[in-house]
């Protein structure tokens, strides 16, 4: 049986796009770059249906284009490890799992329990960090994030304007075992803020309360210097629905 690739379509939800106008993108990239491609609908469908397992290199740098993602972030193959970006900002070290979620150095593999519900839809994600180019002053970032679940597998993606920074994407790559929740995020910051740019990416552990409707915990990350930074992160329910209405209605900034 294949797996469906619920990253690619949760990014292509978080760009508020249909299939054809993801296929429509992915070419009009290609033509942009001086390398022309044949995407159509069908093709993203065997994508996100995971009977196409990678996409050949002419449509990976497309929609790499398209999405603002490295190719690995989009759900065709697992990333064995997190790595230190070419700027020199990194994310916490990771390990491989069996089930091909990066999961945190240490952490034991038991088998997993069932998710208690379905967390697919639209959430409001906050999360805490001190700038220690600023004072060591204490931050908030927040997003609008589609999630998508499939199976114990859960990601997300933020939506295109759903957050306090614009040209700040979200993205959360999540594993669900009973009510715990573990994995990644990475967050690609907007060219003219005060990070310049700077991609960054770690660890995240949350435990989802009974109601299914909050999920709270840490996160983990290199700072500049390398040293290991951490702080609160707490995604809360705002709705079931990933119709076009609905993220059009949350397509914007938090309060």
């Amino acid at each position: 049986m294949t797996t469906p690739n619920s990253t690619l379509r949760a990014v292509r939800l978080g760009l508020l796009m249909s299939q054809d106008d993801f296929a429509r993108a992915v070419r009009e990239a290609g033509t942009r770059a001086g390398q022309p491609n044949d995407a159509n609908k069908r093709l993203i469908q065997r994508w996100e249906a995971g009977t196409t397992a990678a996409p050949r290199p002419v449509y990976a740098r497309a929609l790499e284009v398209v999405t603002g993602l490295p190719i690995e972030a989009l759900g065709f193959a697992p990333v064995p490890m997190a790595r230190v970006s070419d700027d020199g900002h990194g994310g916490h070290d990771l390990t491989d799992s069996p089930t091909g979620i990066p999961a945190v150095s240490g952490t034991r593999s038991t088998p997993q329990a069932a998710p208690r519900g379905n967390y697919s839809g639209v959430w409001l994600s906050t999360y805490e960090f001190v700038s220690s180019g600023r004072g060591n002053e204490v931050f908030t970032g927040k997003h609008y994030v589609v999630l998508l679940q499939h199976g114990n597998r859960l990601t997300g993606r933020s939506l295109p304007q759903g957050s306090l920074n614009p040209d700040s994407p979200l993205t959360l790559d999540l594993q669900i075992d009973g009510a715990t929740v573990t994995g990644t995020w990475t967050e690609q910051t907007a060219s003219n803020g005060y990070y310049r740019g700077a991609r960054y990416f770690g660890a995240l552990q949350m435990l989802a309360e009974p109601t299914g409707r909050r999920m709270a915990g840490k996160w983990v990350g290199f700072g500049k210097e390398f040293d290991v930074n951490t702080g609160p992160w707490e995604l809360v329910f705002m709705d079931a629905s990933t119709n076009k209405a609905t993220l059009d209605k949350y397509n914007r900034a938090p309060e």
